[in-house]
């Protein structure tokens, strides 16, 4: 009998010659067992390492690129299986052909729903027997072949290369056609190809109706800013698959933007039944329920949150804030100011200690210790006067809010006309400000601030494109620069100006200075919004540039 390489599906075509394998489990016992059942599968064991625990385990990766990993979803003290999962997909410390299975004694959904974009490939009930591994070896280990060079092409942004070979490997390797289309529409939504994305979904949903397909199309409609059709398409299929937790997860996020606060509180609730050990999707329901008053309910998912990301990657300071935020609220300043304490014990970057500052200073200001408030705020306006403070959009809005209260209404007013600058066309952005506002009693003059800066940010942010399309190239470059200059931190100003430039070169000829700019701008682009279609584009763009010269 021939063997095709590529199909695994019968077990005897296991090879794990010259692989790397990890085995995570906190009980010795169990770790013999699987590195015995290791062995008869024909591993290595000189290419097999142990880890006892969480911390063990990503030390290893830390050292060795693994091609599988078996993991005990229960690791004892510490980090538990999820969360080195996580870690590992976080710091990229594995590819996606790292095969990962996750060990578990336990057959309740709590125990094994987690954060949907960090999955392993399978999970493995104990006992575990030689025949079960083999078998869920097997099937894993054929599809990982099936998408190795996929992966490759993915990992180094060629997606051309790797949509030519999603559809390739759909004419050779038709098992796994449904996977390869996903990819296939992912890989477009990736490279912006949103039209062409679109059609792809809209034939797969012709043929069949797969719930990834309705969340990547409501993905599509969330650019578009369509957002009642994306709201539609995303409660259809959530309907009909509450276990889908991206799709909830997409929901959440519309409703939000849309500002149906309580219905997406709702799914927020009803997603956590399925995951509720989701550190991420407690802290946002904290956030949700504080903005809708439920200062119980959020204090207890902001508590959870905490808890829940004690061990992990994925814990942010924003649970953290939003504990001390709602201790204040609840009158219980002294709670605040304690996890605040917290806080800055487990995070040191400069933009959560300006947040944990000003929030400081609210938690002052509001159980009436006004002169610690006012001098925190000074402390804030002199370390912005003097350009050693750059907060991001959160940490702009509660020192805005600080510097209010405290009576400095004119440096608040400049720092959120600033920050409207930066993304003048982010509806949430736009409407975090009005809240700001309409707190401190500006409500219309907040509004018509949020107008105006928001129209002469859109104004400087187009006039170079308009200008090159009319053929002013001069004109245009000098517009851009001077829009970098007065907003240079806006994503689409620093894009637009890669444009330019890149238009710029193919009609007059490329130099080194202006190639250098280029990617300067585009370098700087890509860091404050990392993944944009529109960098990808403008990058290749620029390359092609680079190999004519």
């Amino acid at each position: 009998m021939n063997i095709n390489p590529l199909d695994l599906s019968n077990s005897a075509a296991l090879n794990f010659s010259g692989k790397n394998i990890l085995v995570i489990d906190d009980f010795m016992e169990m770790r013999n067992v699987l590195r015995d059942i290791l062995c008869n599968c024909g591993a290595d064991i000189k290419k097999m390492q142990m880890a006892a625990n969480g911390s063990e385990a990503i030390a290893w990766m830390k050292k060795v690129k693994y091609n599988v990993v078996l993991c005990d979803l229960n690791l004892g003290h510490g980090k538990n299986g999820q969360q080195v999962l996580e870690e590992a997909k976080y710091q990229s410390l594995i590819d996606p052909s790292c095969l990962w299975i996750m060990i578990t004694a336990e057959k309740t959904v709590d125990a094994v729903a987690g954060t949907a974009e960090y999955q392993p490939d399978t999970y493995l009930l104990k006992p575990i027997t030689e025949a079960s591994l083999r078998v869920r070896l097997s099937k894993i280990w054929g599809k990982k072949e099936v998408f190795a060079e996929i992966h490759k092409a993915m990992k180094q942004r060629d997606y051309p290369k790797a949509l030519s070979l999603c559809d390739q490997r759909m004419v050779s390797h038709k098992t796994y056609a449904a996977d390869l289309l996903r990819t296939k529409c992912d890989l477009l939504l990736a490279a912006g190809e949103y039209d062409h994305a679109k059609n792809v979904l809209e034939k797969i949903l012709g043929a069949r109706d797969f719930p990834w397909a309705k969340a990547a199309l409501a993905k599509i409609l969330l650019k578009k800013n369509d957002l009642a059709a994306a709201k539609n398409i995303l409660e259809e299929t959530v309907e009909a698959n509450p276990a889908y937790l991206e799709a909830q997860d997409l929901l959440t996020h519309t409703l939000q933007v849309m500002g149906d606060l309580e219905s997406a509180r709702n799914v927020l609730e009803r997603t956590l039944k399925f995951s509720p050990n989701s550190a991420i999707r407690q802290k946002n329901l904290g956030a949700v329920s504080m903005k809708l008053g439920k200062l119980e309910d959020a204090e207890r998912a902001f508590r959870k949150s905490v808890s829940l990301a004690e061990n992990s990657v994925l814990r942010t300071a924003d649970a953290y804030l939003g504990l001390a935020k709602v201790c204040s609220a609840n009158k219980n300043p002294e709670q605040a100011l304690k996890t605040l304490e917290q806080l800055k014990k487990n995070f040191a970057a400069d933009n959560v200690c300006v947040m944990a500052l000003a929030i400081e200073g609210m938690v002052h200001h509001q159980c009436g210790n006004e002169q610690k408030a006012k001098q925190i705020a000074e402390q804030i306006g002199q370390s912005i006067a003097t350009g050693n403070l750059h907060p991001d959009s959160d940490g702009t809005l509660e020192i805005a809010r600080l510097l209010i209260n405290a009576g400095d209404k004119g440096q608040a007013i400049k720092l959120l006309q600033d920050e409207i600058k930066k993304n003048p066309e982010s509806a949430a952005l736009l409407h975090d400000v009005a809240e700001v506002f309409d707190e401190a009693g500006m409500g219309e003059e907040g509004r018509q601030l949020i107008e105006t800066s928001r129209q002469e940010a859109m104004l400087i942010m187009n006039r170079g494109v308009l200008l090159i399309s009319k053929g002013q190239y001069e004109e245009a470059l000098s517009a851009m620069r001077e829009a970098c200059a007065a907003m240079p931190a806006n994503m689409r100003v620093l894009l637009n100006l890669a444009y330019v430039i890149i238009t710029y070169m193919q009609k007059n000829g490329a130099t080194p200075e202006l190639i250098n700019e280029a990617r300067h701008s585009l370098r700087t682009a890509n860091e404050l919004s990392p993944g944009e279609p529109r960098f990808i584009r403008l990058t290749a763009a620029l390359k092609e540039l680079t190999a004519l010269k």
